[in-house]
């Protein structure tokens, strides 16, 4: 006789039961606004599909749901197809929208703006 490994006894299942399956792909954020982002996979998100999403952001990271707006082909890289995907971010905890503002914002005032220079041209060339 052997021994059950198990703590507790798994049953037969009459009928079928069917569920899905999580699994984690990196993606790469091209660009990213308070209600969304557009990204890059290597696997096609079908529109309208909601997602779990780890961002990091800067030294903070944040775990946010996102609908799937659009997908398409982005380019071939390396061989391999590579997706661009609008995410649109969905039920946005209290803490997630904070710190997604605070990196949006942050991402603004580092923009590098044109450098204007006050200046005159004279008629006698000096």
């Amino acid at each position: 006789m052997t021994e059950e490994k198990r703590d507790n006894e798994r049953v037969p299942v009459p009928e079928q039961v069917t569920g899905e399956v999580t699994t984690s792909h990196p993606m790469t954020i091209l660009d990213i606004s308070e209600l969304g982002a557009q990204i890059e996979t290597t696997v096609m998100l079908p529109p309208e599909g909601l997602h779990d999403f780890r961002i990091a952001l800067g030294s903070r990271s944040v775990v946010v749901k996102g609908r799937i707006v659009h997908c398409q082909i982005g380019e071939l890289r390396e061989g391999a197809v590579v997706y661009r995907s609008g995410v649109e971010f969905v039920e946005l905890a209290p803490h997630a929208q904070i710190a997604i503002v605070a990196f949006v914002d942050a991402q603004r005032a580092a923009r590098v703006t044109p450098l204007i220079v006050d200046a005159e041209i004279t008629e006698d060339g000096v």
